[in-house]
């Protein structure tokens, strides 16, 4: 049995630090024992939140990305990605497939929904102004 876990991890959004981000996020899921599958899933969508935290969120300027995940139970991660940034006028448009604020940057506009394939659960909030708060949930294990 895990014990509950939380790490929490501020950074630059500079492009440089998505990589990084996928590698803390890596060496802290191991705890749970998850499969390459799982993990990969999990790298996958913390790059698409930090990516959007950097591109969109930050838009040609730098700030800090905070990158924090707990252990919720003996088979459940939870990762939560941060900014301050400009914030997300309206999220449901946002989290459409292939809606994209930055066509012009051959933007694919499929973050969040990539986010949601390879994680169980996907929550967004954002205050225009402010920033956005990404938490997503991952179960890990086919009998968990």
């Amino acid at each position: 049995m895990v014990s509950k876990n939380s790490m929490r991890l501020e950074f630059l959004g500079c492009a440089q630090n998505e990589s990084f981000a996928r590698v803390v996020i890596s060496a802290f899921a191991v705890q749970l024992g998850p499969t390459i599958e799982e993990i990969t899933d999990v790298k996958t969508a913390v790059s698409e939140a930090v990516t959007n935290a950097i591109v969109h969120g930050y838009e040609g300027t730098q700030g800090t990305v905070v990158l924090s995940a707990c252990v919720e139970d003996e088979h459940v991660l939870s990762v939560t990605i941060e900014d301050a940034g400009k914030g997300i006028a309206d999220v449901e448009k946002a989290m459409e497939p292939f809606y994209t604020t930055q066509p012009e940057m051959e933007r694919s506009g499929m973050g969040f929904a990539v986010m949601q394939t390879f994680m169980d659960t996907l929550e967004v909030a954002s205050v225009p102004g402010e920033g956005t708060r990404v938490r997503m949930t991952k179960r890990f294990g086919a009998d968990a």
